[in-house]
């Protein structure tokens, strides 16, 4: 008898051990949601109330909000993260507010003079729609996918980015970035069956393979294609350290990107793209200890302060989480561990703002353009979205394992 009581000891107890380990990172999920709540339904009332048609974005060096009309390209990210923390608890006050800064988003459906419109559409209405679904919304998305099909040019092979000369001989500048819209295009693929959709999104992409890596698969930020003859001028930076450095977020872009163009098309090269990738960035050997990146992987230097930027790293979670369910396991494993590892940091009292400060932004330490000087060491709202996401997609890998 003692024996048989023995026995299931032994075998009830990695059980409990796993059990525990799990448990430990949904008391990190939930604790960061209820977080997120109690700064943002003050957030979204007061941006409401005193900036109506806005949208928060960051902070001014004096503490000020900074907040962007709807035809900014961060103001998706705000109206995104609410319907994560509607996702998570189902609290209809967020639903409100939801609601109200996505419905602030409508008029952009027909903006074409920006890539952006993936960002700002897909994250607000995507994200939206995905939760609360009605005819509407789907127009509006396809309408969105339509703006950004438009600015294809079939002799390039990709979408044009920004208008107009951003630097001299810039003609047509493509951003790593631009990767990311593309998930708007693919899911109006697959919402509607329309190919023109599916071709110039992996259009894009394979140009973007071609021509934005290089043999270490870091990338370069900036391509700019000559427009009549479809060859790449220049290769470069417009935010990174230099022409030939590592920008931190950009290496996220093409991660994410990638990562989500396999999802859609099963395509072996993208996954093997986005495995390459995920390789540089975590085996690089400069990465800080709590894998949040410094601004530029080049950047640090011996005795002078480097600025971090958490955006990138919620960025590097949430691919990474998403990449660890395409892989065979061992690699799994380990982007999963590495996704864990940066969301404990982004979780903890370095990076998570006490209550009532920061804002009411939830994440510090992003930078958005350290050549530029715009937004070093400060929240950002896209840092905040893709923490959520991450939580999120760590939570929905947890649940399946259950």
């Amino acid at each position: 008898m003692k024996k048989s009581v023995l026995i299931i000891s032994c075998i009830a107890l990695p059980l409990l051990v796993c059990s525990c380990g799990k448990c430990g990172l949904y008391r990190m999920i939930d604790k960061a949601f209820e977080n997120a709540q109690a700064q943002y339904i003050p957030l979204a009332d007061s941006i409401l109330t005193a900036c109506p048609g806005r949208f928060p974005h960051s902070l001014k060096e004096d503490g000020s909000m900074t907040a962007v009309k709807s035809n900014g390209w961060t103001s998706g990210f705000f109206p995104g993260s609410l319907w994560y923390i509607y996702e998570w608890g189902q609290n209809p006050e967020i639903r409100d507010f939801a609601d109200k800064f996505t419905a602030q988003m409508e008029k952009e459906q027909y903006n074409t003079h920006t890539h952006d419109v993936g960002f700002m559409m897909y994250c607000s209405y995507g994200n939206s729609y995905r939760l609360c679904p009605d005819t509407l919304k789907r127009r509006i998305l396809i309408n969105s996918a339509n703006s950004l099909k438009s600015r294809m040019n079939p002799v390039v092979g990709c979408i044009r980015s920004w208008d107009g000369e951003v630097k001299p001989g810039w003609h047509y500048p493509v951003i790593i970035d631009n990767m990311m819209n593309l998930e708007l295009l693919m899911w109006a693929f697959t919402e509607t069956g329309d190919s023109t959709y599916l071709k110039t999104a992996v259009c894009h992409a394979d140009h973007t393979i071609l021509n934005h890596f290089r043999e270490d698969y870091s990338s370069y930020h900036v391509v700019n294609y000559d427009p009549v003859t479809g060859d790449a001028m220049f290769k470069g930076t417009h935010q990174g350290l230099s022409d030939d450095s590592a920008w931190a977020r950009g290496q996220a872009w093409g991660l994410y990107g990638y990562t989500m163009m396999y999802r859609f098309t099963s395509d072996d090269r993208y996954l093997h793209q986005a495995g390459k990738i995920a390789e540089y960035i975590t085996s690089f050997p400069v990465m800080p200890a709590d894998k949040i990146p410094y601004w530029d992987f080049m950047a640090p230097k011996d005795g002078e302060w480097t600025p971090r930027d958490a955006s990138a790293g919620a960025l590097y979670a949430s691919a990474l989480l998403e990449l660890s369910t395409y892989v065979e396991a061992d690699l799994s494993e380990g982007y999963r561990e590495y996704a864990i590892d940066i969301l404990k940091s982004l979780s903890s009292k370095e990076y998570t703002a006490a209550r009532g400060t920061n804002g009411r932004f939830l994440l510090r330490h992003s930078t958005t353009s350290f050549p530029a000087g715009r937004e070093i060491d400060k929240p950002l709202n896209y840092a905040d979205y893709y923490y959520l996401e991450a939580l999120l997609r760590l939570k929905n890998i947890l649940d399946s394992e259950r």
